[in-house]
């Protein structure tokens, strides 16, 4: 747990740091490189910063106070992953996306990196078996999962910041600049530029579910399983969707209860997953450039997610973890209420 804490709080320091752009790049880039360095370095911090979670740069010290506390084991993965991710950020401040193949590995940088670390702390704490945290191809497309989820969903948020993350590689075909598919007039084009990536982006599901299928450790599944399902029904609302391009499409609040709730087996998980993909199939339409490749892959992972399929569940729940579970619930529900709001917020500020 104390592991788990520390790796979210340095890698937000970290990322604090890359969002902040009133930092000049001849000073954040030298930060992000050694920024692994600062975590035994007990009097640094930053107190220059104007991000919203700046208090973390500011309160450095107590972070890296905690971090040389935590035993070396995990001490070591924070740090590497920590010096890899400062170095992929530098990366691409100075650069867009621009293939697919570059996009996957920014997602890495950003995201599959945080999978691939939260595995070996799983493994070096010895709830999970050394296969979890070895298998870096799996735990990488875990990471990459969300983040193309967040990056297709925050299509307009992004723009109104200035930050671009599709790959140009795709939306090129679609439009002159990332910033004409907000255009009204470009509303067809846009949608079908969506489909493509989400199709993309489900191409990670049958690693994903591979990957649940492995752990053993009720805490530790449901913490890996809750945002992949959130994930699934997030891109399962946006497939098709011209709303995309006009505000904040989200998932209702039951339905993210109810997945919170329902995602505590590998069995659970997979039909999920099979309802999301059903869902995306049955909205693809027959003129869309992509579906012939959404089809193929909805197919793959209809064959992971069948009943009778290969992977058998290993957790149970009880009574008293159902009710550990609606608390969860209702207070990561109340969290991403605030996130929404504060968001929409800032959208309409926007289109104001």
């Amino acid at each position: 747990r104390h592991a788990v804490c520390i790796f979210y709080l340095v890698l937000r320091a970290l990322d604090t740091i890359e969002d902040d752009m009133t930092i000049s790049l001849d000073v954040k880039v030298p930060m992000l490189h050694e920024f692994h360095s600062y975590l035994y370095q007990p009097e640094w911090k930053y107190m220059e910063s104007k991000e919203k979670d700046r208090q973390v740069l500011e309160d450095f010290p107590t972070i890296s106070m905690e971090f040389r506390n935590l035993s070396k084991v995990y001490r070591d993965v924070i740090s590497d992953i920590c010096h890899k991710m400062g170095i992929g950020m530098a990366e691409f401040l100075e650069k867009k996306v621009d293939s697919q193949h570059e996009w996957d590995k920014y997602c890495h940088y950003v995201a599959g990196l945080v999978g691939i670390g939260l595995s070996r702390l799983f493994s070096a704490s010895e709830l999970e078996d050394p296969i979890v945290g070895q298998d870096t191809e799996l735990a990488n497309s875990m990471g990459l999962f969300l983040q193309k989820t967040n990056i297709i969903r925050d299509y307009l948020e992004d723009q109104l910041e200035g930050r671009e993350f599709w790959p140009r590689e795709v939306w090129s075909r679609y439009a002159k600049k990332l910033s004409d598919l907000a255009k009204p007039e470009n509303i067809d084009m846009a949608v079908q530029c969506l489909n493509e990536l989400i199709t993309n982006a489900l191409h990670h599901v049958p690693d994903v579910l591979t990957y649940l299928s492995r752990l053993k450790n009720q805490s530790v599944f449901n913490f890996c399983a809750i945002p992949q399902v959130m994930a699934i029904a997030t891109l399962a609302a946006c497939y098709n969707n011209k709303q995309v391009f006009r505000g904040v499409v989200k998932i209702r609040k039951g339905q993210a209860v109810t997945l919170m709730m329902d995602a505590t087996n590998i069995q659970a998980v997979k039909a999920i997953m099979y309802q999301y993909v059903e869902e995306i199939y049955q909205k693809i339409p027959s003129s869309d450039p992509s579906s012939n490749k959404t089809q193929q892959v909805i197919a793959s992972i209809r064959a992971m997610s069948l009943p009778g399929s290969p992977m058998a569940s290993r957790h149970h729940y009880s009574p008293i973890y159902l009710s550990c579970a609606m608390l969860l619930a209702a207070l990561s529900w109340q969290y991403l209420s605030t996130i929404s709001k504060a968001t929409e917020e800032y959208v309409q500020a926007g289109e104001n």
